[in-house]
């Protein structure tokens, strides 16, 4: 199999901690595509992604998965532990659940505040100012509300260390690109960031 991702973009980022959650990072031959030069849109990689997505994982039949979760979830199946996506179909349903809420209402609008909002993105956007102002209002609202969500529990989605904490961790790493982190304002998220932080995953 292979791998296609890009330094510092969430979605890629996810399914790089997935493997590194899981020990296996080494296993998969990977190439790594610059987005800001466009890297990811040239004829030889639309032969492997048609719609120029990223991550895109080619399977030794020559088949390619390209959503990130879809991804995840081929790679839960071929490496089970330690177990990210729920260990029966109860827990699976509220890990998603939580996978769902926090690429919903945090990844996106964090992806409309960078995407139309820093320079650097000039490269490959078509920048709505507008969209960056209400995707930085959304991320910052669920930003709270995630904090009071953790003020009961050490991990996103319940008990247990899952998908959903590395979609928020991959989403706060991008945060970065905008010169934001929690604050002494948002304690329970600065304490998840830092028990993740002691995960293979962050290595």
């Amino acid at each position: 199999m292979k791998l296609y991702h890009a330094r510092f973009a969430p979605n890629p980022e996810r399914v790089l901690m997935f493997l590194k959650e899981k020990g296996k990072a080494d296993q998969l031959d990977m190439e790594e595509l610059n987005i800001i030069e466009n890297e990811h849109k040239t004829d030889a990689f639309r032969e492997v992604s048609p719609l120029s997505q990223l991550p895109a994982l080619k399977l030794d039949d020559g088949r390619c998965l390209t959503e990130s979760r879809a991804i995840c979830r081929y790679l839960e199946g071929l490496y089970p532990d330690p177990n990210l996506m729920g260990a029966d179909d109860e827990e699976a349903a509220f890990i998603e659940m939580w996978d769902r809420r926090v690429e919903m209402m945090w990844l996106l609008p964090m992806a409309w505040w960078a995407r139309h909002g820093h320079p650097a993105f000039t490269a490959i956007e078509s920048q709505i100012p507008d969209l960056s102002a209400r995707g930085e209002k959304g991320f910052l609202k669920t930003a709270k509300w995630l904090d009071g969500e953790l003020a009961g529990r050490d991990w996103v989605a319940g008990e247990r260390f899952t998908i959903a904490d590395i979609t928020a961790f991959a989403t706060l790493g991008f945060a970065r690109v905008m010169k934001w982190k929690p604050g002494e304002d948002l304690p329970n998220l600065r304490a998840w960031r830092d028990r993740v932080m002691e995960r293979p995953c962050a290595a």
